[in-house]
């Protein structure tokens, strides 16, 4: 096995090159070389994640399309639909891939041959060897080789960032091209970081409950082991209540079960995570976030309920992304300060989020400031009338006025999706 990545292509040909002409001089002289691992232990009605040996990150479908053709990357593990796979067993020792939010099968473009094809999803072919993968088993780890290249599957260049391309490769056992099966629903652990969940992950039962009377202030990480805080304020509306946590900028805050009352919930005073967070009961808002210049905002994870007014309230700078989140029951997930009284231009994302009704809108935010939001794989739940708006425009003020209401819906410019963004269940 190579235990470090080679430092260019070239080097790493030679290594294959000289493995082909090994192989082929002892079968030469009538040895048999045995390459083929016995198979995995698959369980074939389950959904596993394929964690790569080299990064940690596992495989997934890019942008969580469902399109034909959509091509594989790795991403840090949330367990969404997008990085669950079930093995298809096809016979002879064979398996399809079939990914659980689009049911498409991995194959690999073009049913190429070559080093370096990209591996994507597409729609099952059974006469498709491309879409066929043998399974060999490496120190606790598998390797996935395709049946009609004789290739293995591969993060390129062994990249251990977030995007990092899977494709096809010839087989050199490098840790790039090793996969760690995990089983949906066993002790493995979640996402990295924290836990992360998707959006359809079941809401997490307390490990213990804490009552708090003051704010508990973080910098650095704290993690609340999925206990429930509770104490703070009335678990109204009223706008002067102290928050359950306040971050420092850079802090994050994961694994926490924030029970009523909780004040006005976590205020964040400069970048911030909030990883795997859930809200029983939304008082005044769920997170307030605030500073100046250019701060970055992430939301992984968790949940969020019965919130009257807001979700998220965006008073400061910079950009927030809410991803992997749920919420149901609920006024609007994201506002962009309307009336502040010091403004600036906001950008919110919002993607792989789950609403669920009742609800008045997903996002709203002041085109004045030059506010975008940004939508992708939005799923809401239970408007069959579609009375959720995604995007309110409004002109906003520093004056403490209600800003006025000035639009909905996508124009391409300010409120940006298309119709493929949202899913209506």
């Amino acid at each position: 096995m190579l235990d470090n990545p080679p430092k260019n292509r070239r080097r790493r040909l030679g290594v294959v090159a000289l493995t082909a002409l090994t192989t082929a001089a002892l079968g030469a002289v009538g040895v048999t070389v045995a390459n083929q691992a016995s198979a995995a232990s698959i369980d074939t009605n389950a959904y596993y994640v394929l964690q790569n040996a080299n990064s940690g990150k596992v495989l997934e479908v890019y942008n969580f399309s469902t399109a034909d053709g959509a091509k594989l990357n790795q991403w840090a593990r949330n367990d969404g639909d997008w990085q669950q796979f079930k093995f298809l067993d096809m016979g002879s020792g064979f398996y399809r891939l079939q990914v659980k939010h689009s049911g498409k099968v991995v194959n690999i473009s073009g049913s190429s041959t070559a080093d370096g094809a990209q591996a994507v999803v597409s729609n099952g072919d059974r006469n498709a060897y491309s879409q066929y993968w043998s399974i060999q088993d490496i120190s606790g780890n598998i390797q996935l080789i395709n049946r009609n290249s004789g290739k293995a599957l591969e993060i390129f260049e062994w990249s251990t960032a977030d995007g990092g391309n899977a494709v096809q490769y010839a087989d050199i056992n490098g840790a790039n091209q090793q996969w760690k099966l995990i089983k949906i629903g066993s002790s493995s652990g979640g996402g990295s970081g924290g836990g992360t969940t998707g959006p359809n992950a079941p809401w997490p039962s307390e490990t213990g409950s804490v009552k708090v009377s003051s704010t508990t202030s973080v910098s650095g990480t704290f993690d609340g082991g999925l206990k429930r805080y509770y104490g703070i304020g009335d678990g109204g509306q009223s706008e002067s209540q102290d928050p359950m946590f306040k971050l420092a900028n850079g802090a994050t805050l994961q694994n926490v079960i924030i029970g009523a009352p909780a004040g006005d919930g976590v205020h964040c005073d400069g970048s911030c995570t909030l990883r795997n967070v859930w809200w029983l009961d939304v008082g005044e808002d769920a997170a307030t976030f605030r500073g100046s210049g250019s701060p970055t905002f992430l939301v992984d994870g968790g949940g969020a309920r019965s919130a009257t007014d807001k979700v998220f309230q965006h008073n400061g700078a910079g950009t927030l992304t809410i991803q992997n989140f749920q919420v149901s029951n609920f006024g609007k997930l994201y506002r962009s300060c309307g009336n502040c009284s010091t403004q600036y231009k906001r950008t919110v994302i919002i993607k792989n989020t789950k609403l669920t009704a009742p609800g008045s809108s997903v996002a709203g935010i002041n085109t004045n400031y030059g506010d975008t939001a940004t939508f992708s794989g939005i799923i809401i739940v239970g408007d069959s009338s579609k009375k959720i708006s995604i995007c309110d425009r409004f002109t906003g003020n520093n004056s403490g006025n209600e800003p006025t209401k000035t639009g909905s819906g996508a124009d391409g410019t300010y409120c940006k999706y298309s119709s493929s963004d949202i899913t209506y269940q």
